[in-house]
């Protein structure tokens, strides 16, 4: 049998799961929130062109309305200052876009502490219990967050200092960067960095380092549970908006069982 006929034969038969790890997008699905006098992408929405009407007698259509980087959405290089002679989110390699997927559970940590912080040492330590990072591949950073995607003040987690989500130490982004041999790190939270990172040295660490490095984000996961810590195949399908910084993503990962 060819191989793609035992593949489409597999997911038929549910030896492989494919799992949706997309947060569905609606008004109500949380988007960052930056402070004056930065700008401000819009919550998504919809404008409806006909409904089985004088407007268009037999379709139904609407136009719609949202950021690159609202939902589940993947960051492209350019996105950040460090990228900008990099790759807009069009020029994204297609053979990129399947790739495997490692999941870091952490979820413990930061339910006991929302600033809680990645570093290389906790990678090293799952590495030592689960093999090396995949080459080309994604680290998925599990910490439970997806849990308060129905909230926009939950998942923003915010109050005078700010937002409090967990995210990436300076030096954890940088080892992804220059040492790891991921193409790209995938979070639960609204960013790839945590809600604090407006006051590290370097700020938002995870965008400078990683999209200047030329490598991915993944925000707004859902579903990271149903993983298993290894042998997920990760596909990641952004619009290929010309100029883009990012998109909007369906995000799917097939799973043995």
């Amino acid at each position: 049998m060819p191989l793609l006929d035992q593949l489409i034969a597999a997911i038929r038969s549910a030896r492989i799961e494919v799992i949706d790890l997309t947060a569905r997008l609606e008004p109500s699905t949380p988007i960052i929130r930056l402070p004056a006098p930065f700008g401000n992408t819009v919550p998504f929405s919809m404008q409806e062109i006909s409904h089985y009407d004088e407007r268009g007698p037999a379709w139904y259509w609407n136009n719609f309305t949202t950021g690159e980087h609202t939902g589940t959405h993947f960051d492209a290089p350019v996105h950040w200052i460090t990228g900008r002679d990099g790759q807009d989110v069009s020029a994204v390699s297609p053979g990129s876009l399947v790739a495997p997927a490692v999941v870091l559970d952490f979820s413990a940590e930061a339910s006991a502490d929302p600033d809680f912080l990645l570093e290389p040492e906790h990678i090293k330590k799952w590495e030592s219990a689960h093999g090396s990072l995949p080459e080309g591949g994604w680290l998925l950073y599990r910490t439970g967050w997806d849990a308060r995607s129905g909230s926009q003040a939950d998942f923003l987690n915010a109050n005078e200092t700010g937002p409090h989500t967990p995210g990436v130490s300076v030096e954890c982004a940088r080892w992804l960067a220059e040492e790891s041999p991921v193409m790209g790190l995938g979070v639960e939270t609204v960013g790839t960095d945590a809600g604090a990172a407006h006051s590290f040295n370097p700020p938002f660490p995870c965008h400078a380092a990683l999209l200047g490095a030329g490598k991915y984000g993944l925000t707004q996961l859902q579903n990271l549970a149903s993983l298993p810590a290894t042998g997920a195949v990760l596909v990641a399908g952004p619009l290929p908006i010309v100029s883009g910084s990012g998109s909007p993503a369906r995000v799917l990962a097939l799973v043995e069982r």
